[in-house]
């Protein structure tokens, strides 16, 4: 017998095109849980011209006003100040007009607050969905584990909250570690939908036939680490390139970075493009490689998975539970051009172990379909 139809509200300050990962994380969700039969009402943040209201996909977006966001890949403490304010006025009027079954709330920080208040007002479960960053990020000085003013408030949400949600063993172990021990945590990986696009070859990318190319998808700040990705290839032959898709305020210290290291020729900077664009160029490259400080996850492994890519990525974070040792790719500590180079050396010269990891990859990722994952999480509502 086919399931009632529920009423979802997803809160969260992010969501496509605003923002970076927990957006798009909190956006398949979404379209999962619509897949599935259900009503999905989303609270985000505004930006510049985009509409108040839109259907994107079967989902019921509403934006509200924010103040002083500068870009749309990043916030400022002010904007993310400015939506919780407003997305409490848009969350009561959309509260009393619908009667939730439960509100997904992405992010303790800054979103959190705002599930809790209104789940307590219209007596909503509130399920927190953790994402890494928002409990845990070792590049910031005011990373939340270690502020004495965010700290509390992220241990009052995650002690308040229904359920919490971590999308990995290691965002849920540094709940536990930083906040509370007795914390009732479910892991559920981030949904993914596969892309399609148009393969094309790589004379249509002005990439060489005779070249091996590794790639890097990110936001350019210092979490990332793409400095180090970069100082990996002193250590490698010269036939050996680096692609780097996205923008953000560390691009210029990094091609100053490249040409000071006398890259400049061996890295290409593609800036924002297209996700089919970006596809493409996962497509014909040979190998990704992940240099973050930190991953709450890693989206962007599961996008190289798709593609069939044997992947290299530091150890520190939720990447950890994507990436087995020898089985589809290698893990490497933080911080480390010259283990990146080693791991991507024995990749890159070794033609079976490159198909062994691109086939376990590829059937990897069928394991995080968006209709699976929304399902665990109706599931997980009915035992509240």
């Amino acid at each position: 017998m086919r399931e009632k139809t529920k009423k979802i509200l997803i809160l969260n300050y992010e969501f496509p095109p605003v923002g970076g990962g927990g957006g798009v994380a909190a956006f398949k969700l979404a379209k999962g849980f619509v897949n599935l039969g259900h009503q999905v009402d989303v609270i985000t943040s505004g930006y510049l011209d985009l509409k108040s209201f839109e259907i994107i996909e079967g989902v019921n977006t509403y934006r509200v006003k924010t103040v002083g966001r500068k870009d749309k890949n990043s916030a400022t403490m002010t904007s993310m100040f400015s939506y919780l304010i407003f997305g409490f006025f848009k969350g009561v009027k959309l509260c009393k007009k619908n009667q939730y079954d439960f509100i997904n709330t992405h992010f303790a920080v800054p979103t959190g607050p705002l599930g809790y208040l209104l789940g307590r007002l219209f007596n909503n479960q509130n399920v927190l969905s953790i994402h890494g960053g928002d409990i845990y990020d070792p590049s910031k000085k005011i990373s939340p584990h270690k502020s004495k003013i965010f700290n509390p408030i992220v241990k009052f949400i995650l002690n308040k909250a229904d359920f919490i949600v971590a999308q990995s063993n290691n965002t849920k172990d540094n709940a536990l570690n930083y906040y509370n021990k007795q914390l009732n945590i479910k892991i559920i990986p981030l949904a993914y939908e596969e892309l399609d696009f148009d393969i094309v070859d790589r004379s249509q990318l002005n990439l060489s036939k005779n070249k091996q190319y590794l790639i890097g998808v990110g936001r350019l700040v210092k979490r990332k680490g793409f400095e180090y990705l970069i100082r990996s290839l002193k250590y490698l032959d010269a036939n050996i390139h680096l692609l780097i898709v996205g923008d953000g305020p560390e691009r210029t210290p990094l091609e100053a970075e490249a040409k000071d290291l006398e890259l400049a020729n061996r890295v290409t900077f593609l800036g924002n493009i297209s996700e089919k664009e970006k596809f493409q160029y996962l497509q014909d490259s040979d190998l990704y490689v992940l240099s973050s400080l930190h991953e709450g996850f890693g989206i962007v492994i599961q996008e190289a998975m798709q593609v069939g890519l044997p992947v290299v990525s530091t150890n520190h974070g939720g990447q950890v539970d994507l990436i087995k040792n020898g089985e589809n790719g290698y893990l490497v500590p933080p911080k480390d051009p010259s283990a990146l180079a080693k791991k991507i050396k024995i990749i890159l010269s070794n033609k079976p172990l490159r198909q062994q990891f691109s086939a376990y990859n590829k059937n990897l990722i069928i394991k995080f379909n968006i209709n699976t994952i929304a399902q665990e999480y109706i599931d997980l509502t009915k035992i509240i």
